[in-house]
């Protein structure tokens, strides 16, 4: 194990920039459970493990996802998704400007869920929005495109919940969401990375098309507590 706070990306968030939305202690954190079910360890003991484990509620799940292989704690179910890391490089596409893209707030959450649950662009619950800033495209009052912020570390910030109403699917709105996520990150001084199951290659294709580079493995690792 390396000590880059990327390796253990919401371990790092949780015990930082989002402490305020963290359950848990030393070994083992998650975020508050209608936050998200993400949650993250500083290495893969035994210890962790227990940590980890007693935060899983019975009958619910947690994922971790980090550059290392965890084992199971004991009572939990077990399974691993790999995906990759990427993060932005200095150069890249500019954002387009003819999209009216608006900063979303409390009073379109609502809304943000039901794209997010017709979408389903990863674990994301009515008060994911606590987790960071974040954009969206709306037409005639409907939502349809947005992208924001999950994980934010120190130093780098993750782009996250990047989706697109399946009516306006191919015009270009995801392409443009996250890159204007990509530029606010820049703007507060941070680095954009984000994160892809490996088996969606269309996706990582586009993001490295976008100035997204790989940097290490992901074990997406899933727990369900019977």
């Amino acid at each position: 194990m390396t000590g880059h706070p990327l390796d253990t990306p919401f371990w790092s968030a949780l015990s930082g920039a989002q402490a305020d939305l963290a359950t848990g202690g030393d070994l083992a954190k998650r975020y508050m459970p209608d936050v998200s079910t993400i949650a993250g360890v500083p290495n893969a003991n035994d210890a962790s493990l227990d940590a980890l484990g007693a935060l899983i509620p019975a009958g619910g799940g947690i994922i971790v996802p980090q550059a290392f292989e965890i084992g199971c704690p004991e009572g939990v179910n077990r399974s691993v998704a790999m995906a990759w890391q990427l993060v932005a490089r200095e150069d890249g596409p500019e954002t387009p400007r003819d999209l009216s893209i608006v900063a979303l707030n409390e009073a379109d959450w609502p809304d943000m869920l039901a794209l997010a649950k017709l979408t389903n662009p990863g674990p994301f619950m009515l008060r994911t929005p606590m987790m960071g800033r974040f954009w969206g495209v709306q037409a005639n009052g409907v939502l349809i495109a947005m992208g924001g912020e999950r994980a934010r570390l120190t130093d780098y910030i993750e782009i996250s919940a990047i989706c697109t109403h399946p009516d306006h699917r191919g015009s270009g709105l995801g392409t443009a969401m996250c890159l204007h996520v990509r530029d606010q990150i820049r703007a507060a001084g941070k680095t954009p990375f984000l994160h892809a199951y490996q088996s969606n290659t269309a996706a990582i294709r586009l993001y490295q098309s976008l100035g997204f580079q790989k940097r290490c493995e992901i074990y997406a690792t899933s727990f369900s507590k019977p």
